[in-house]
């Protein structure tokens, strides 16, 4: 197994993070990205849950305005246009593909799960299914991974270089929010 990228979550980042879901947080093996404000933007998930169930996106966008934003771009019909970008530009379907890959890759080093195997997130390799899930992708692994979570991103009106988190006070703090 190779070394994950991110540290392990901290009880006060694990906070945030259930507190931005709303729900408590699970399967959280780490930060893949964060903020201006330096909150949790995007957890890495194990591919099987605590409770057993398999869960394929590893990656999984929890910012409320990161998800609200993805959310308008759905609704907005912008995946259409993406998938049409996906099948008419065979540059995007290759870097597509390789970013499925990676993705396996990274989710691998968190265990084998045969319920998902091949299955990483978003539609990828061949379709877009979930901006949430490309964007998250994409902003965990960087700019040029993920064309299509990239061009979620820039489509966005929200920006991880501009956050203005709603509750400033949700910042990761020493101590768990009581």
């Amino acid at each position: 197994m190779t070394t994950p990228p991110f540290p392990a979550p901290t009880p006060a980042e694990l906070a945030v993070v259930s507190a931005q879901l709303g729900r408590p947080a699970r399967g959280v093996v780490g930060i893949a990205a964060r903020c201006a404000c330096g909150n949790p933007t995007v957890v890495a998930t194990t591919p099987r849950l605590p409770d057993g169930t398999p869960f394929p996106t590893f990656y999984y966008l929890t910012h409320p305005a990161a998800t609200a934003a993805m959310s308008t771009l759905e609704a907005t019909q912008v995946m259409p246009e993406l998938a049409a970008l996906l099948s008419e530009d065979d540059d995007i379907a290759a870097a597509y593909l390789t970013a499925h890959q990676a993705y396996l890759a990274d989710r691998a080093q968190f265990g084998d799960v045969p319920e998902i195997d091949g299955i990483s997130a978003g539609g990828m390799p061949t379709r877009v299914k979930c901006l949430h899930a490309l964007a998250g992708h994409a902003l965990a692994a960087g700019p040029g991974v993920n064309p299509i979570g990239d061009e979620a991103l820039a489509r966005s009106t929200w920006s991880p270089q501009n956050c203005r988190c709603d509750d400033p006070g949700a910042a990761v703090r020493e101590e768990p929010v009581a």
